[in-house]
């Protein structure tokens, strides 16, 4: 039995640098700020960057870091892209479940940079969205925790399906959703949470969900709590992150580093967390502590994989402030 299968995105990230890239501003832009170049001219690249990317696998790469017999189930296309892609699972000892497809290529993202920081991603959502319960190898399926990584296409149609699956094998049940995901009817989503172990949130989502300004926090998790009765996460970006366990509020705040590239900082706390709750049998303050390390190591180095911690890193922890709940 493995220890955790995640579900979710594969992608292979393609990142272009070039100062030939100028930034306008514009009202048209819906950030205010766009990125451009000259139509019909050729411009110069400096730099160019093929790294492994997704939800699903990203994730996947952090829990076989830590130690942690992992799988992973998704879809990619009959292409160079889904070879790389399983070659990269294969390389961190994660056990693959993928299905291959001719009908769509593997997901893939164009990010743009001019400087290293400030980026513009086009986004091509291919194989990833074809995958549905049909293609899925449940016989074979058998861990401890499952991790729902964000879902789209297909398989987000198939969510309640995969939870129930998961909760009824007498698995734990971890969901970072997607904004398709907390698109589904509230009271479909509200049922399907009742049997999530770890619902992780950013604050927008966390907003959506219980329409309450993240801003008034207790009142927030209240709500949240009354919905899923495990541990409630909203992440607060540089700012940090808010966990819930029904009792206990935990706070911490970031750590202050130089970034390099975000991709996948969300990713590497979630899986950071869970990878610490794992290892401990369940103890929130180190599980917090390891996700924000993971995170902070994740942006100090070019892709979403690079940076993230194996077992036995030395890593700085941050202080967790723990409040009880007043009823």
């Amino acid at each position: 039995m493995l220890d955790i299968i995640t579900f979710g995105s594969a992608a292979i990230d393609i990142y272009l640098k070039s100062k030939k890239l100028n930034l306008v501003d514009s009202n048209k832009f819906p950030t205010g700020t766009g990125v451009c170049f000259s139509l019909g001219s050729k411009i110069e690249i400096d730099d160019i960057i093929f790294l492994g990317g997704g939800g699903g696998t990203n994730t996947a790469e952090t829990f076989s870091r830590q130690g942690l017999k992992t799988g992973y189930c998704g879809m990619v296309g009959k292409d160079m892209a889904g070879e790389e892609v399983i070659k990269d699972l294969a390389d961190s000892g994660v056990e693959s479940f993928i299905v291959r497809t001719d009908k769509r290529k593997t997901n893939q993202s164009v990010i743009l940079s001019q400087n290293g920081n400030e980026r513009s991603v086009l986004v091509c959502r291919g194989a990833s969205g074809e995958l549905s319960r049909k293609d899925i190898p449940f016989n074979k399926l058998k861990a401890k925790f499952f991790y729902f990584a964000p879902l789209s296409g297909k398989l987000c149609h198939d969510f309640e399906f995969l939870v129930n699956f998961a909760h009824e094998s007498g698995a734990k049940v971890v969901v970072n959703p997607s904004s398709y995901q907390l698109a589904l009817p509230k009271d479909k989503f509200k049922r399907i949470i009742k049997k999530v172990d770890i619902l992780i949130l950013n604050q927008e989502e966390a907003s959506l969900l219980t329409g309450i300004p993240f801003e008034k926090e207790e009142e927030l998790f209240k709500k949240i709590d009354c919905y899923c009765h495990g541990i409630a996460i909203m992440t607060k970006g540089s700012e940090g992150v808010v966990v819930s366990d029904g009792k206990n509020i935990y706070r911490a705040k970031s750590l202050k580093t130089k970034e390099v590239d975000a991709t996948g900082a969300g990713d590497a706390f979630s899986s950071g967390f869970v990878s610490g709750f794992i290892e401990t049998n369940g103890d929130i303050e180190y599980a917090i502590r390891l996700g924000i390390a993971n995170s902070v190591s994740c942006i100090k180095k070019m892709g979403a994989r690079n940076g993230l911690l194996k077992r036995g890193d030395k890593w700085e922890k941050v202080k967790v402030e723990k409040i009880a709940i007043k009823n």
